[in-house]
């Protein structure tokens, strides 16, 4: 899409005019009639006419010019991203037979009176397999399994683990089938033993085999508390699950192994004891993604000519991990076409296209004349009366997709027995179209590098092109520690949302394999030979901030707490917070005085009596001594970590 110019020059006519009165006023002091009836300001008023209509042509051929240059420099705004996260369906019933999620269903978020619903569609779907319980053991040593599954069927008792459990005891259960991806619930009887755990923090953990290993399932509640009485356990599969023989029985398994106890967590006195069990499938978790999935769109037909350009129906377009394809009808059926950057390497019967995806127009190759006078076409034509259609793409995107955890729950599309939809993790990745703004900025950059990484804009601009679902990118110097010089770090933040009243979850902050892969792979194809790219997360420092606020006359104390603790999350946030509203600052330190301000501007605060800042350890959750001020590493960034805001009535 072409940069559109900006108005650089907001004068207008009533702003010549007064300028003019003013300067009369200056050189001309025995002018004294100024009103509108008056001949002279009937002149200046039409030559105030005549200079605004030049200076709206003339101001603007400069910028004008700079934003066409960088057109033709190949400078085109950067496409939207769209938010993805997994969404779980979950069935009415566990069903007899395979529910297959296709590709295209449609979820959402809930309307409401001030924001639209944000729509999600499902881009890898899912198979929601029924099972059931085919066996169970107990592995009290490495490569020992007891097996259980007569006693079960007996309904007999027995122990999941040893009689003192011990780190690496086991429970196998397994499944007549795999269910990758699968909510699986686990019914239980059991009978209480004195185990001595915390019920709501037992030692240990659910795992599913994949083959070669053992993979973590994620908890989605266990009813049962750590095998402390009766109820469900319901896990949530990983995708990699697969059926395997564990003493000669052949099932999809699953495992809850005992872990050692974390300092203060109480551990097993003795094992619980197992006296019924069943297994069932009750959902699935898809993949999916802010946008709309379109498939088989004609958008017209050729005329036969060099240089065709033809519009969408929907724009912009997402970029995914698979280039967009152009089909063209033949008599032998659907031709494909490439899509390319640009036409520059084309051939005459090279089958190329190239894609605007923001404006949301695809254009073939163009004729040029030479100097000869002969034709030289770069790419083909599609032949006169040909449909041309998009087999497969998809639109939408932006930040507005990157919705909290709970937000999707309203299901779009018809899907039998699905009772309810929720995505258990933030969506991330969403960020808007490139604003002409940045695009002035990187087209320099792209001018200078030429597409290679020397200084540290150019890996910063690189690596942005490489991933632009990434919200911020900072290059720094590898330190020297007796290492080698040439050394390249380069830090992402990923594109995340300001999460539920502005509150993160510090897993949202992980950076995907396939992310830092991408990065990695084009910053080493662009770097100069001898450079060392390392690609990874900047530090993060954990901040608590502990507050005693007065409300004043007539504020609701609650309705207070709840805005001091949104505004607190969200000004001390590495993406949306800091003073400007773009993100903490790299190394910037934290001072108790923020926190005055960021509390004393909420409408119901009469006044801050007290505000601490604590050091927080992200990873166990200990907070260190107060200080007035938190220092960070210079390429560090701040992380809201549990936030303590106490409000007191007038």
């Amino acid at each position: 899409m072409a940069l559109p110019a900006p108005d650089l020059d907001d004068r207008r006519f009533q702003d010549l005019v007064d300028e003019a009165k003013r300067l009369v006023q200056r050189r001309c002091p025995e002018w004294t009639d100024h009103n509108v009836s008056d001949p002279g300001v009937t002149l200046i008023e039409v030559f105030a006419g005549m200079v605004d209509q030049l200076l709206y042509r003339l101001n603007r051929v400069p910028e004008r010019h700079y934003v066409r240059f960088l057109d033709l420099l190949g400078v085109h705004l950067l496409p939207p991203t769209d938010a993805e996260t997994d969404v779980t369906f979950w069935l009415s019933a566990p069903l007899p037979e395979k529910l297959s999620i296709p590709v295209g269903s449609e979820v959402a978020t809930m309307r409401t009176e001030r924001e639209e619903a944000v729509a999600f569609c499902v881009v890898e779907p899912v198979d929601i397999v029924p099972c059931e319980l085919v066996g169970v053991g107990v592995s009290l040593e490495p490569g020992k399994v007891i097996d259980s599954t007569d006693r079960l069927v007996a309904r007999q008792r027995f122990a999941c683990f040893d009689r003192c459990p011990k780190a690496g005891d086991a429970l196998l259960v397994g499944l007549s089938e795999a269910v990758p991806r699968c909510a699986v619930v686990l019914r239980f009887g059991c009978e209480i033993e004195g185990h001595g755990v915390d019920p709501t923090n037992p030692p240990i953990v659910w795992e599913a085999w994949n083959g070669k290993g053992w993979s973590r399932c994620e908890v989605d509640r266990d009813g049962t508390y750590g095998f402390n009485g009766d109820g469900d356990v319901v896990l949530h599969v990983p995708r990699d699950h697969v059926t395997s023989v564990i003493e000669g029985q052949r099932a999809g398994w699953l495992r809850c192994r005992v872990v050692d106890a974390e300092e203060g967590q109480p551990a097993y006195s003795a094992s619980p004891n197992i006296t019924r069990l069943s297994a069932s499938t009750i959902g699935g978790t898809a993949r999916v993604s802010h946008g709309e999935v379109l498939e088989d769109e004609i958008v017209g037909f050729s005329d036969g000519l060099a240089g065709q350009r033809f519009s969408l129906k929907h724009r912009p377009v997402v970029p995914t991990g698979q280039p967009v394809v152009v089909q063209v009808a033949t008599d032998g059926g659907w031709q494909d076409w490439t899509c390319v950057s640009s036409f520059g390497e084309s051939g005459p019967d090279d089958r190329n296209f190239v894609l605007d995806a923001v404006a949301g127009e695809i254009a073939f190759g163009p004729a040029i004349r030479e100097a000869d006078g002969s034709l030289h076409r770069y790419g083909a034509v599609p032949p006169k009366g040909a449909a041309v259609r998009i087999p497969l793409y998809r639109s939408g995107g932006g930040r507005r997709g990157n919705v909290a955890r709970g937000a999707i729950s309203v299901l779009k599309s018809s899907i039998p027995y699905v009772t309810r939809v929720e995505n258990r993790r933030p969506a991330t990745g969403g960020v808007d179209v490139e604003d002409v703004e940045a695009a002035k900025v990187r087209g320099p950059i792209s001018l200078r590098t030429r597409n290679r990484a020397v200084t540290a804009e150019d890996y910063e601009q690189l690596a942005r092109e490489a991933a632009p679902d990434v919200a911020r990118v900072r290059c720094v110097p590898v330190a020297d520690n007796g290492n080698a010089p040439g050394g390249v770090r380069v830090l992402v933040v990923p594109a995340v949302g300001e999460g539920d009243g502005g509150r993160l979850g510090f897993e949202e902050l992980k950076l995907s394999d396939s992310t830092l892969e991408c990065i990695k792979t084009y910053l080493d194809e662009r770097r100069v030979i001898g450079a060392r790219v390392v690609v990874e997360p900047p530090s993060y420092l954990g901040i608590t901030v502990v507050a005693r606020v007065r409300a004043r006359p007539g504020a609701r104390p609650d309705r207070l707490q709840a805005d001091a603790l949104g505004a607190l999350y969200r000004y001390f946030h590495p993406v949306v917070g800091g003073p400007d509203g773009e993100g903490w600052p790299f190394g910037r330190p934290v001072h108790a005085g923020e926190v005055y301000s960021v509390l004393q501007r909420l409408p119901g605060t009469e006044f801050v009596e007290d505000a601490r800042l604590f050091p927080a350890d992200l990873y166990t959750g200990k907070r260190g001594e107060s200080a007035h001020r938190l220092d960070i590493d210079p390429n560090g960034l701040v992380f809201s970590y549990e936030h303590q805001v106490m409000v007191e009535g007038s």
